[in-house]
């Protein structure tokens, strides 16, 4: 639909956390089409997965796939929760101790009011993104399947554009970097000092404090990778923009915008 909408050839494909799960598993059997991937804290390799896989077995996993199927969804508040307690001391504890038992008021902080904005998440789904993570079945070419097509992560030879938290605590960016022995293009691995939701949100700014860490190979062992990687100051946005940039057509006019239907859009009247 983007690239008839554009009359362009090729599209960029950009997901972020579990969209970069399911945008590989789709290019892995879409075929042409698109000019690169580029995966934002996603993690397509979930061995070795932090603290999510130690609280995780598969018994557990059983009763919330049923309790969703139940619903018909998960509930975005219960997913918010398990993300949240992966941290107590920062997002439990704080807030307790703080706001609670000395009745501070808050401070007005625009990236946690945004996470608060959670979304339901279909049963079906969910069901899917926890078999793919108890089997880590992406990371062994055809052991899953998308739309009746075996899914091996090499045959996606398009160039990769992958960037980690260092302080991520849902996807660990070790996780993360794996993906980049898994595809078979090339891949430019970008580790940002923030965290999950930080990292991204992380525009140019004249005075940031941020910086990221990029390397000239990709060695199997994320360790080596951070032993040679070097420490570049400001926001990655940049470096991503050239990158799209040496893989993009020439600049153009944009076309003139269609009419349409006043944001957020009609569909949130459907019932």
């Amino acid at each position: 639909m983007v690239a008839k909408l554009t009359k362009q050839d090729r599209v960029h494909l950009n997901g972020a956390c579990s969209g970069g799960i399911i945008g590989a598993a789709a290019l892995a059997t879409a075929g042409d089409g698109f000019a690169s991937l580029s995966l934002l804290v996603a993690a397509l390799d979930n061995e070795r997965a932090g603290t999510t896989s130690a609280l995780a077995n598969r018994e557990i996993a059983a009763a919330a796939v049923a309790d969703s199927a139940r619903r018909g969804y998960l509930d975005g508040q219960a997913l918010s929760g398990v993300f949240t307690w992966l941290r107590p001391n920062d997002l439990v504890w704080n807030y307790v101790v703080n706001n609670y038992l000395l009745g501070k008021r808050p401070p007005a902080f625009d990236v946690l009011f945004w996470n608060q904005d959670t979304v339901r998440l279909a049963a079906g789904l969910h069901r899917d993104f926890i078999q793919l993570a108890l089997d880590n079945s992406l990371a062994t070419p055809g052991a899953l399947t998308v739309l009746d097509a075996p899914v091996d992560l090499s045959a996606v030879e398009l160039d990769s554009y992958i960037v980690a938290g260092l302080t991520d605590h849902i996807i660990p960016w070790e996780n993360a970097y794996r993906s980049t022995q898994l595809l078979g293009g090339d891949s430019r691995f970008v580790l940002s000092t923030s965290g999950h939701i930080q990292a991204l949100v992380n525009p140019p700014a004249e005075h940031s404090r941020a910086s990221f860490r990029v390397a000239p190979e990709n060695p199997a062992d994320p360790e080596q990778w951070s032993e040679c990687a070097a420490t570049l100051p400001g926001s990655w946005w940049p470096d991503y923009d050239a990158w799209l940039a040496e893989r993009s057509g020439a600049l153009k006019p944009a076309p003139k915008p269609r009419r349409g239907a006043k944001a957020p859009g009609t569909y949130v009247l459907a019932n």
